[in-house]
């Protein structure tokens, strides 16, 4: 009897742990089942050099945003957020750009340095990318309808969301349309003539992706950084440092999650879905014990659980053609180091520089297209583009004084180096990303005292990232809303009854949001007061 429960969920990242805290707050007897020595998945942080175990580094994660306001206030959360600074993009003329200070005038100065006309436009900009990300805010946290079914309460929901965008203009549908089909590229040469001014939007669109910035779609995913606030239920797109790292938002999680009641229990890897006549049974651990419920969420990739959790045999023939064709390609490189010292760039060499915002390492658009071009064509990018930060100039818990820590985050290798990944290849690729480094700010190289590099091969393999894929699939106009992961089962609910997907590859995807896991927990719930949750099968 003690491995019975009224709910399971398979994964202990982020995702997992708000649907555990959910299930738990809802009155149900719930375990988060992980296969790691720990839970937080991507949130983690970890000390990864034996010989200085007192310098810690953001492991994968590095950002905290977009947890909605709703999660934070019903989970009561306790997460200090530290304030990020702005961007910084040295350039080797001597010239940088600090955007995203938030300061107006400032921010005139700073463009007004490259173009008159940028620094005049991006007021306009701005204002209109954040209405769109308004009009999309709604969608992240509510349920897709199954367009084209004529099932009476898919109906009622297809109606239900037709009547919540009705505050749409044509104007506004027309733009958001446009986005979906459009280049970052492309749409901010609408607006811009400085390639300065381009970067960090194009850098916007292609984290985590893979297509550069020339690529259709990417403006979508650059737009989706603006999702912002338009009430409770919203997500946050104000970015900080959580102090203690990114590990400390997965904690906080884990931690209200065990307040509620949920059971936690690591190195627990599950093998298989259990299922009975097409209904969920519970899962057995690859020790080969069962834990048996009526109810199981799985936060893991919709691959891992759908074709290699499940049998084919026992999902709809096109449902599996769907999940199979979902696409986790990625060809992003994590490097981690420890420096003695803050960089000094030859851009700004008497001046302070506050890197909390992100050190972007991109010297144009072509640059960063470039780089994926290198990937796609099978080698690891001649010159990587690098969205890095250094958190220890305002977290001090991370490493010893006079010692600072720099997370950077790299695209891109080819994607293919997630089945395979050459280590003499991929070493020489981060040494390039150093070296790029040192040609702005000399001595960056020589300041490097640890480094950790973790390619899409240990992403799979070590954090259950398919492909090395940071969002569990692509972020691309044909994987979002009513087709993630599947046509049919964006709702979170799957052909198996009582099982249900909660991750980044399911409706919602965000970062390190858990806006998946609050969305699917919620059908839960109702799905629970309409009397679909009884005994386990078989019981």
């Amino acid at each position: 009897m003690g491995n019975r429960y009224d709910a399971i969920v398979i994964g202990g990242g982020h995702n997992g742990l708000v649907a555990g805290a959910y299930l738990a707050r809802g009155g149900a007897k719930a375990v988060v089942l992980e296969a790691r020595h720990k839970t937080g998945g991507a949130a983690a942080t970890d000390a990864p050099w034996p010989e200085a175990p007192d310098i810690k580094v953001p492991t994968l994660s590095y950002v905290f945003s977009h947890i909605p306001h709703l999660i934070r206030k019903e989970l009561n959360l306790k997460i200090k957020t530290l304030p990020q600074g702005p961007y910084y993009i040295p350039f080797p003329d001597g010239r940088s750009y600090r955007p995203g200070s938030g300061d107006p005038a400032f921010e005139h100065a700073e463009i007004s340095r490259f173009s008159r006309k940028d620094a005049d436009n991006m007021g306009p900009f701005m204002e209109w990318l954040g209405h769109l990300g308004g009009a999309m805010s709604p969608l992240m946290m509510s349920k897709p309808p199954k367009f084209g079914s004529r099932h009476p309460g898919d109906l009622v929901d297809q109606l239900k969301f037709l009547w919540k965008m009705r505050g749409l203009d044509n104007r506004t549908i027309s733009d958001l349309t446009r986005i979906m089909t459009m280049s970052a590229a492309d749409l901010l040469d609408e607006w811009f003539e400085s390639d300065q001014v381009k970067i960090p939007f194009c850098i916007d669109g292609i984290i985590g992706t893979w297509a550069g910035p020339r690529e259709p779609g990417t403006a979508f995913v650059m737009a989706h950084h603006a999702v912002g606030e338009t009430g409770e239920g919203a997500m946050s797109n104000d970015y900080g440092i959580p102090e203690g790292g990114m590990g400390a938002v997965a904690d906080a999680i884990r931690d209200s999650a065990m307040k509620f009641g949920c059971e936690i229990r690591t190195n627990a890897r599950v093998e298989r879905i259990l299922t009975v006549n097409g209904r969920t049974r519970g899962v057995v651990l690859t020790s080969g014990e069962e834990v048996l419920a009526p109810v199981v969420m799985s936060a893991a990739n919709p691959r891992i659980t759908f074709l290699e959790q499940l049998d084919a045999s026992e999902l709809p023939e096109q449902f599996v053609a769907d999940i199979k064709r979902f696409k986790v390609r990625s060809g992003v490189v994590k490097i981690n180091v420890a420096l003695s010292e803050l960089p000094r760039f030859t851009a700004d060499p008497d001046k302070d520089i506050d890197f909390t915002g992100g050190i972007q390492l991109a010297l144009s658009v072509d640059y960063i297209e470039r780089a994926f071009i290198d990937a796609r064509e099978g080698r690891g990018a001649a010159r990587p583009f690098s969205d890095g930060e250094i958190p220890t100039q305002v977290d001090h818990t991370l490493a010893p004084e006079g010692v600072h820590v720099a997370s950077l985050y790299t695209q891109w290798v080819p994607h293919t180096w997630s089945d395979e990944q050459p280590q003499a290849e991929i070493d020489a690729y981060a040494d390039r990303v150093i070296d790029e480094y040192d040609q702005l700010a000399p001595g960056f190289k020589a300041s490097v005292m640890h480094r950790q590099v973790i390619g899409p091969y240990e992403m799979e393999r070590e954090w259950g990232m398919t492909g090395g894929n940071i969002f569990l699939g692509e972020v691309s106009p044909d994987q979002l809303f009513h087709m993630r992961p599947a046509p049919g089962y964006a709702d979170w609910r799957s052909p198996i009854e009582g099982l249900y997907h909660c991750s980044n590859g399911s409706h919602g995807v965000g970062g390190v949001c858990g806006v998946p896991g609050y969305n699917a927990t919620r059908e839960v719930l109702k799905d629970h007061k309409r009397g679909r949750w009884g005994k386990p099968a078989g019981a």
